[in-house]
């Protein structure tokens, strides 16, 4: 990616270093990777589990500041974001809206959020309850070893959580959490599917508009994303898992599905072309 000398967003907070909320005494580190394992195979998110379970004594982090300028890391997050916005400011400014930018949190280990205790073992998430975007940058590490190593695969990510915010503040996620609220676990995971593959492929119209208006994209982009998108595919987690593949229990959609709808947000460069939830007939 030709990401170096762009735009920088304002948006970013720094949350590294400070001390990560204590848990109460109720949940220890055992306890975090018996939820997740639960959360995974139900496909509810951890994040919730351990609010419900563990809870938070503490305050809330206090204020952070933006990273530091010699920070490549966190640099190229926050230009990735920046593009994110330009992209999205200037399709809802044609749609004729106002698109309302998320806040990037970068943390190391845990941190608050509206959503519960947000946990690197998570992976980078977006929080509904307070429109922000949480990454901790060990995750980087994480994906090289799932086989998407690349910066344009860490992109990808990043553009995927600002999708979800998207379809937050359109209120698609709202009317699908209570469409969720009166189905059963199956029918609510496929729900939970669409949700994904819409934001796969609203990343990939953000990249799409980012390469035409910023020429940001390098021979080989296009192939880790894709890759990025393969290996957080259900199947492909639950085979590294050790387990059969249970395609009831998917809630993020398969590797050729993320694949495909990433590219087709590519190719079109237009969310019309995300109706994830039309195609599937909901």
């Amino acid at each position: 990616m030709r990401w170096q000398n762009q735009r920088r967003s304002s948006n970013v907070e720094d949350r590294r270093g400070q001390r990560a909320p204590r848990m109460g005494g109720r949940l220890g580190l055992g306890g975090l990777i018996l939820i997740a394992i639960i959360a995974f195979v139900l496909g509810e998110n951890p994040l919730a589990l351990i609010s419900q379970v563990g809870g938070s004594s503490g305050p809330a982090p206090a204020q952070a500041s933006q990273p530091a300028a010699n920070d490549p890391a966190a640099e190229f997050v926050s230009v990735v974001l920046a593009s994110t916005e330009d992209v999205w400011n200037s399709l809802f400014a044609n749609a004729g809206s106002r698109y309302q930018e998320p806040t990037l949190v970068l943390y190391s280990g845990m941190t608050q959020t509206a959503c519960g205790l947000g946990q690197a073992a998570t992976g980078p998430f977006y929080c509904p309850g307070d429109l922000q975007v949480y990454l901790d940058l060990s995750f980087l590490n994480e994906l090289e070893r799932m086989g998407a190593s690349g910066d344009f695969a860490v992109a990808y990510v990043i553009a995927h959580e600002v999708g979800h915010h998207i379809q937050r503040i359109t209120g698609t996620e709202q009317q699908v959490r209570e469409m969720q609220s009166r189905l059963g676990q199956r029918q609510s995971n496929q729900l939970s599917v669409l949700m994904e593959l819409q934001a796969d492929c609203f990343a990939g119209v953000w990249a799409h508009h980012a390469d035409q208006a910023q020429n940001l994209l390098e021979q080989g982009d296009i192939e880790e994303g894709l890759r990025a998108a393969a290996s957080v595919g259900d199947d492909h987690l639950q085979k590294m898992a050790g387990r059969a593949v249970q395609p009831e229990a998917f809630t993020h959609g398969t590797s050729a599905q993320r694949m495909e709808w990433f590219r087709r947000g590519l190719q079109s460069g237009s969310a019309n072309s995300c109706d994830t939830f039309g195609e599937a007939g909901v």
